[in-house]
């Protein structure tokens, strides 16, 4: 016996499918770590906040998300923990869409000029109805049901 088979590993080596496999999950694992990374400010873009404290329950259907009156006019705001975007397209009018882009489901960073934005390719939605602005993307963000009472907008 030579030295090398001495110190061969038993059992089959890794096939040329496993080992592309597993570059291309490692590639995959690299991209959407890229997704959720910071564009390097040291303060949150504007809109973008966490979700409240309150009723989470484990349900989504009627969870508070925030005030009519922290849901700026023309803007809107970013209620990560919700998965959710609520904005305020015109005084007293509240829309709600999913904060992932369509593009390659980066969170959304922010809601400005108009847009909500995606950090990610540039990608940008319109507030009024989630449909695209500026792509890459090319659909709309996804509505959500929600419903104002009292001042408060919750999921529906």
């Amino acid at each position: 016996m030579t030295a090398s088979q001495d110190s061969a590993p038993h059992g089959p080596a890794p096939t040329r499918r496993v080992v592309v496999a597993a570059v291309g999950a490692a590639g995959i694992a690299a991209a959407l770590s890229a997704c959720g990374g910071s564009d390097g400010s040291a303060s949150e873009p504007a809109g973008s906040v966490s979700a409240p404290a309150g009723d989470g329950g484990g349900s989504s259907g009627g969870r508070k998300l925030a005030e009519e009156s922290e849901v700026p006019e023309g803007g809107g705001k970013i209620l990560a923990d919700a998965g959710v975007v609520v904005t305020q397209p015109k005084k007293g009018e509240f829309k709600a869409f999913t904060n992932i882009c369509t593009h390659r489901q980066c969170p959304v960073s922010s809601v400005e000029g108009g847009t909500i934005n995606c950090p990610c390719h540039g990608s940008k939605f319109s507030i009024e109805d989630g449909s695209v602005r500026h792509g890459p993307a090319t659909e709309a963000l996804a509505e959500k049901k929600i419903t104002t009472s009292g001042g408060t907008i919750s999921l529906a």
